[in-house]
């Protein structure tokens, strides 16, 4: 049996500048930098990436 290497998404919000890319990995989260593909890669686990998320969403609202 053959794994599936899983995709690259860009948010549907990323604009001309700042993109990010995610990918799902099996118990975390892959993020780098569009612009710059082989520059590097954030990995975080799933619960520390939601929490990243829900901060951003928070702050975005004030």
């Amino acid at each position: 049996m053959s794994k599936v290497s899983p995709s690259w998404r860009t948010s549907t919000r990323s604009g001309q500048h700042n993109c990010v890319e995610v990918r799902h990995g099996c118990d975390a989260i892959v993020i780098r930098d569009t612009k710059n593909r082989r520059g590097g890669t954030l990995v975080l686990g799933t619960a520390a990436f939601h929490a990243f998320l829900t901060t951003v969403k928070n702050e975005q609202m004030h």
